[in-house]
C-alpha cells in the first residue's frame, strides 16, 4: 500500500466521529463488540478501546484535546466486523493515569514514546493511524521513529502546517512566547465551556444537530482537580509541534503511506490530498 515517490497520498477527514449520520430502524447487532480494558506502561495505567478480529487490519486511533478514546465510540459500533481497532487514552484524559505534573513530563515526545511503548505491549506490529487533532503530532512522531510499522495515515484535524493554525491560535502563541504572563488567558481561550461548544459546533448553524452532552461532559472532565494544570502543560509543549512541521511534511512527502482504499470510498466526508497539501484550519 505504501505510495512511491512523493506521490503518497493521506485521508484528511473534515467531519468529527462524533456527528455521524442518525439511521432509522434497528441498528444489526454487532459481531464484534467493544471491550474496555487497561495495560500497564512505563509504569502507568493506560485505557483503552479494542474491538474488532485481531487478524483484521489494525486502525490504531489516536484521539485529541480534551477528549479521550470515548470519541470513537461511534466509529467502533460502525467498522469492528471489519477492522482491528484500538483506541487508547493518553495519560492525564478519559481513563488512564493522571499523574501531576510535577512527576510526568506532559509533552508531545513523551506520549509519542508512551504509545509506542503501548502498541508494542499489545503487539500491534502495523498499523493505520487515526489522528485526531493531538493524535497528529503524537502520531507523526510515532511514524518517523517507526515508519515501517505505519500502514496508512487518515489524519482529522490536525495539522502539520504553520497556515492550518488560524486567527483563535493568536492568545495561545502569545502563550509560547511569555507563559507568566498569559497563563490565564490562555485558560480561557482553550479550556472555557463556550471554546469546548466550538470545538464541535463550530460556525454551523444547525446547532440542533450535535448532542449537547459531547461538549458538557467534556468541560466537566477539563474541570477535575488537577486538569488545567495538565492540559495547560501540555499545550505550552505544542510549540514545539511546530518547529517539526518541516520534518513531518517532508516525512509525507517521500515516505507517507497511502490512504486506505476501502476507507476513502466508504464516506463521501473522506478527501484525498496529496502529501504535504494543507487541510481547514484548525479552530
Amino acid at each position: 500500500m505504501r505510495a512511491a515517490g512523493n506521490m503518497g497520498l493521506v485521508a484528511f477527514i473534515m467531519l468529527a466521529p462524533q456527528v455521524m449520520p442518525r439511521t432509522t430502524g434497528k441498528e444489526p447487532p454487532v459481531e464484534h463488540p467493544t471491550f474496555y480494558r487497561t495495560t500497564h506502561v512505563d509504569g502507568h495505567s493506560i485505557f483503552y478501546r479494542e474491538a474488532g478480529p485481531k487478524d483484521a487490519p489494525t486502525l490504531l486511533l489516536l484521539h485529541g484535546l480534551p477528549s479521550s478514546s470515548r470519541m470513537f465510540e461511534p466509529l467502533f459500533a460502525r467498522l469492528s466486523d471489519h477492522y482491528h481497532l484500538v483506541a487508547p487514552d493518553y495519560p492525564g484524559f478519559g481513563h488512564s493515569d493522571w499523574p501531576d505534573p510535577k512527576t510526568l513530563a506532559y509533552t508531545f515526545d513523551h506520549y509519542a514514546e508512551i504509545i509506542g511503548h503501548f502498541t508494542e505491549a499489545l503487539g500491534l506490529e502495523h498499523y493505520t493511524l487515526y489522528m485526531q487533532d493531538y493524535g497528529g503530532p503524537v502520531g507523526f512522531r510515532m511514524a518517523l521513529t517507526h515508519p515501517e510499522r505505519v500502514q496508512a495515515l487518515i489524519v482529522q484535524d490536525a495539522v502539520a502546517h504553520d497556515e492550518g493554525l488560524g486567527a483563535n491560535w493568536k492568545p495561545r502563541r502569545a502563550f509560547w512566547a511569555d507563559r507568566a504572563s498569559n497563563e490565564a488567558a490562555l485558560r480561557t481561550n482553550l479550556l472555557s465551556l463556550a471554546t469546548t461548544r466550538t470545538r464541535h459546533v463550530g460556525s454551523d448553524p444547525n446547532v440542533e444537530r450535535y448532542d449537547p452532552d459531547l461538549w458538557t461532559d467534556e468541560f466537566a472532565f477539563l474541570s477535575q482537580p488537577g486538569q488545567a494544570d495538565i492540559q495547560s502543560d501540555l499545550f505550552y509543549d505544542y510549540r514545539t509541534n511546530l518547529a517539526a512541521y518541516p520534518q513531518w511534511q517532508a516525512w509525507m512527502a517521500r515516505d507517507a503511506p497511502a490512504a486506505p482504499r476501502h476507507l476513502g470510498q466508504a464516506r463521501p466526508v473522506v478527501r484525498a490530498v496529496r502529501a504535504g497539501g494543507v487541510p481547514a484550519r484548525r479552530a
